[in-house]
């Protein structure tokens, strides 16, 4: 039985938040207050999977400085790589 969204969303925001570096803190945070309302079932998973990431690979990845592994490389990982950095000060 899949998982109620209200809860799955409350408990993706807080694993946004709570990172372990500020920097992920920042990004993944906001992203998740501007866009997880908007993803579907299929793409919170995407988001889920990459919340086990390692923050250094996660933060390499996005920042094009690493490669993304196969498994990683997904829409919802695009759409954090495209979200604006003006969307971070607002």
């Amino acid at each position: 039985m899949p998982e109620p969204r209200a809860p799955r969303l409350k408990r993706l925001y807080f694993r946004s938040w709570h990172r372990g570096t500020r920097e992920m803190d920042l990004l993944l945070g906001r992203f998740a207050e501007r866009c997880l309302d908007q993803l579907s079932e299929a793409e919170l998973g995407q988001y889920e999977a990459l919340l086990e990431a390692a923050d250094p690979d996660l933060y390499g990845w996005i920042l094009g400085e690493a490669a993304i592994p196969e498994r990683f490389d997904t829409a919802v990982l695009k759409r954090i790589k495209n979200f604006k950095i003006s969307d971070l000060t607002n």
